[in-house]
């Protein structure tokens, strides 16, 4: 290495003058990096005994490799001598306290590693953000919080698979034997449709004849009571006899009408029987007047598909009556 000021071009990198860098020819200074989605480390790289030599965090690494992913982001020493004692960056969140004896467990630790972010995190959403700082350290805290949530999902993913292979496997192998009985059996009541429907015209006609001859009989009670009821123009047992036929038609009458309550046309024994029911569902035949009333009934499905399909036209550039677009600036 040249006699030449080693610390040159870190030196003229943190005013601003990147000068000429190539991968695996690194230069004297301090930096830092980071893995995708993780904290910065400190790196130092420095040449020492004819050999080029760097620490990353407090552990000896590579040089060369090192350089290749520091090298655009140096650091002063005051900042890499805070961040190898602890205290972090300026520019960052502070790591959360929970230091290096993590679990073996991915979810102990990482629950560990999320509490400790929480609280920082709600710790300082106490106080409103004023500075350019703070907006910056709220903006890596998100995406450290939604790291976190990431990894989660991705250890969740890998922990389920095994079960959701498992299940996907038991669910193929009974799949068919669950299915096809059932449909079959569905077929089997569509097959008999058409004779309990007959069953049940028959069954019309019969209740229909009943309640005929029950009025009947009971026009025939009514007549022989009235009958009965004329004593002056009677004999005794004459008057006994249109009252005893008057009662008989009475029974005959009830009889009728319980003869005449409606039978369920079905077929099957107890414990396997199948009936006609009555099943109801809706045919639209005026979709607009359908939607008009639903809309004005309030109906909370409907309001949730309307609000849906709004916002999925607004969201398109599209314009519809009776809808408002509305801008709102957050953070993202």
């Amino acid at each position: 290495m040249s006699q030449e000021n080693p610390w040159a071009w870190w030196q003229a990198a943190l005013e601003g003058n990147i000068g000429p860098m190539h991968e695996g020819d690194p230069r004297q200074g301090y930096y830092r990096t980071r893995f995708e989605g993780g904290q910065w480390e400190p790196v130092a790289i420095w040449f020492e005994n004819d050999q080029w030599n760097a620490m990353r965090g407090e552990r000896m690494v590579d040089a060369a490799d090192a350089w290749n992913f520091c090298r655009t982001h140096p650091v002063t020493y005051e900042a890499y001598q805070k961040a190898i004692e602890g205290a972090g960056w300026d520019d960052e969140p502070p790591a959360p306290a929970i230091g290096h004896n993590l679990p073996s467990d991915p979810f102990e630790a990482l629950t560990l590693e999320y509490q400790a972010e929480k609280e920082q995190a709600e710790a300082f959403m106490k106080t409103p953000i004023t500075t350019q700082d703070q907006a910056d350290k709220a903006a890596i805290w998100s995406k450290r919080l939604a790291t976190i949530a990431k990894k989660a999902t991705d250890l969740h993913k890998v922990e389920k698979q095994p079960s959701l292979d498992e299940g996907r496997r038991i669910d193929d192998k009974w799949r068919g034997l669950k299915e096809e009985p059932a449909e079959v059996s569905k077929k089997l009541k569509r097959h008999m449709d058409a004779y309990l429907q007959e069953q049940a015209r028959i069954e019309r006609e019969r209740q229909e004849a009943a309640r005929r001859e029950e009025e009947r009989l009971r026009r025939e009670a009514a007549e022989a009571a009235r009958k009965a009821a004329e004593a002056d123009q009677q004999s005794e047992a004459e008057r006994q006899a249109a009252i005893e036929r008057a009662r008989q038609l009475e029974q005959e009458a009830a009889a009728k009408a319980k003869e005449a309550e409606a039978k369920n046309a079905s077929a099957g024994r107890t414990g396997a029987r199948v009936a006609l029911r009555t099943f109801v569902s809706a045919r639209v035949n005026d979709y607009q007047a359908a939607a008009t009333a639903l809309v004005l009934m309030k109906h909370p499905d409907i309001l949730a598909i309307i609000d849906q399909l709004a916002n999925r036209a607004i969201k398109a550039g599209q314009s519809l009556p009776g809808v408002e677009r509305i801008e709102e600036q957050r953070a993202a």
